[in-house]
């Protein structure tokens, strides 16, 4: 037991040694030290004292290390059997960096919406039937009766399967749907009796293409002999729009083209090439030819590439199927290095032969000779009437039916798009001259500095808000009994105001309402009937609407009036807006501001603050 001890302890120590033995004097050494070690260890301490028996030389350190194969650093890399959906790695070239980058495009490829989705990873759950056989599918096969089998056999490299007793059986190149008469029949031919025969192909073997051109990611991918061109060029991130062709696409075996795709065919007429693909076969997409930009009037406003024969206006026509009452053709190009255009109609464009290059615009350029009249407010029929061009008001106001008892036909007025137009266009002007002088005034100090700059964020925000205003683009046609003739433009609207009996109060008073129609009540009443003015409100200049859209200012000195004010004669249906004042002390361009309160209040019916 003693001797067992020193053995353990001299092991012990030979392993855990810093030392370095070099030579047998070393070894001798650490030796003798075991031995005295455990001559001085007593029986009964000799188990606890004694190293633990499973050590493995790895865990040991000592004075030598190895330098790492990976120069220091860390070892974080790990391997992926799955696909990189896309994800580039670290220094790989990206579209971004070896394409340049391009600006978008107004009017793209016609067809190329056939490469939008991700269809190329959906799958059909079975095999097409004209799939046809190839090395590797796996085939399975029942038979029972007189004889019983079941197997799941593999084409081999010859094309052929094997079944037992019966041979080799060639399918290679056998259409999917076919397969099983054609082994059933060879099958029959040495089990003439009672036997019944099942053949199912189970898989198919993945074929590798190649595809190269004008495509975005060129290479070689994998798939099944089934899938379509569509399929691999979504897989090579589909046709590059600006270089590549989408109507003469080489399908490629040994050098020969066996078929050929064009993408406008299968957009119009839903056919393409019918090929099983095989490996190491070739995709190549074409250069793009002569093409044709359709800019606007057409449903199908792409652009468009033809061959040399079909440059034509008749072709172009059938391909981009004009809108709906075009009747015009603009064509703009360039002729013998000079500019060219002509201005055509749709029956003469035809004929008209086209260049590369071309820009197209179909127009619709009829003489608006009907247009509709919207009617508006109190009336009792049709809200829409469709005059002849040339119609004034009065004509259509006889075809209007009204209630006497409810219609105000007394102050009737016309919304017209193009006066709303016009103002929105004046009010933008003044909003951009404001704009300017609030940034252009001068500074003298930098205390003025300080306040203009407040200032000036003050304005903007009174700018950004003045722009969101939408004109009316009221028309004033009436005043008393009287209706002005004028003469109706398209869209135009005929408002007839309904019979009321209130006044509307609004703007910087402290209640905005409607109140009742008092004949004895001047405009100070009514603003002290909605609670009086705001601390904003300009009491100077009292904005006062009338019911057919005149517009008329009262004043009012201070909170009480003098013998000078409420001089307009208020009637049912008016509108009373105290519009906000502008602090003279804190903004420079208190005159712009003012000005354009004004008018938003003329042209929208609003007080903006």
């Amino acid at each position: 037991m003693k001797q067992f001890v020193i053995l353990s302890t001299t092991l012990w120590l030979l392993l855990s040694s810093t030392v370095n033995a070099q030579s047998l004097a070393d070894l001798q050494q650490l030796r003798q030290q075991a031995q005295q070690s455990g001559q001085n260890t007593a029986p009964g301490q000799a188990q606890t004292q004694a190293a633990p028996a499973n050590v493995a030389p790895m865990s040991l350190s000592g004075p030598r290390t190895i330098t790492s194969m990976n120069g220091g650093l860390p070892q974080n890399g790990q391997y992926y059997n799955q696909s990189r959906q896309g994800q580039p790695l670290p220094g790989e070239p990206t579209i971004d960096s070896v394409f340049p980058e391009q600006m978008p495009m107004e009017n793209p490829p016609y067809a190329a919406n056939l490469f939008i989705g991700g269809f190329e990873s959906e799958r059909a759950d079975g095999l097409n039937d004209n799939y046809l056989i190839a090395q590797g599918d796996k085939i399975s096969i029942w038979m029972w009766g007189a004889v019983n089998f079941a197997d799941v056999v593999t084409v081999d490299n010859q094309g052929n399967i094997f079944i037992p007793n019966i041979g080799p059986i060639h399918v290679a190149n056998t259409p999917a749907g076919s397969v099983n008469s054609r082994v059933t029949s060879r099958i029959k031919q040495v089990y003439t009796n009672d036997v019944s025969v099942y053949v199912n192909l189970l898989t198919s073997t993945p074929v590798s293409v190649f595809i190269t051109g004008p495509v975005l990611r060129p290479g070689q991918y994998a798939g099944q002999a089934s899938d379509s061109v569509l399929y691999f060029l979504k897989r090579a991130g589909g046709i590059d729009f600006q270089r590549g062709s989408f109507r003469k696409i080489d399908i490629k075996r040994q050098g020969e083209i066996i078929a050929s795709a064009d993408l406008y065919d299968f957009i119009k007429n839903g056919k393409l090439p019918d090929v099983s693909f095989k490996d190491g076969d070739v995709i190549m997409v074409r250069p793009v030819g002569a093409t044709i930009i359709v800019e606007t009037g057409a449903r199908n406003s792409f652009t468009f590439e033809f061959n040399d024969n079909e440059l034509d206006g008749n072709n172009l026509t059938e391909y981009a199927t004009p809108r709906d009452f075009v009747n015009q053709v603009s064509i703009a190009g360039v002729r013998e290095g000079n500019q060219f255009s002509r201005y055509l109609s749709l029956n003469a464009f035809e004929d008209f032969p086209l260049r590369a290059g071309d820009t197209v615009e179909y127009i619709d350029d009829h003489e608006q000779k009907v247009y509709r009249i919207n009617i508006q407010g109190s009336h009792t029929g049709p809200s829409q009437v469709m005059v002849d061009k040339g119609t004034r008001l009065q004509e259509v106001l006889t075809y209007i039916q009204v209630n006497q008892k409810l219609s105000d036909i007394d102050n009737i007025f016309l919304l017209r798009e193009s006066v709303a137009q016009q103002q929105k266009e004046i009010l933008d002007r003044s909003l951009k001259q404001l704009e300017r002088s609030i940034y252009t005034a001068p500074i003298s100090s930098t205390g003025e500095g300080g306040i203009r700059v407040q200032e000036a964020q003050l304005v903007s925000d009174f700018i950004a808000r003045a722009r969101e205003v939408e004109p009316l683009g009221k028309v004033v046609v009436s005043e008393g009994d009287q209706t002005a003739n004028v003469l109706l433009e398209p869209n135009d609207t005929v408002v007839i105001p309904a019979v009321t009996d209130l006044i509307q109060i609004g703007g910087e008073v402290m209640m905005p309402q409607a109140v009742v129609f008092n004949p004895e009540a001047t405009a100070a009443d009514y603003i002290a009937w909605a609670g009086g003015f705001t601390q904003r409100a300009d009491d100077e200049r009292i904005l006062v609407i009338r019911k057919n859209g005149l517009v008329e200012f009262d004043q009012i000195n201070g909170a009480v009036f003098d013998e000078d004010e409420g001089e307009i004669d208020l009637r049912p249906g008016d509108q009373v807006i105290v519009l906000p004042s502008i602090d003279v002390k804190s903004l420079q361009a208190v005159k712009d501001i003012t000005q354009i309160i004004y008018q938003i209040a003329v042209a929208a019916n609003v007080a903006l603050d």
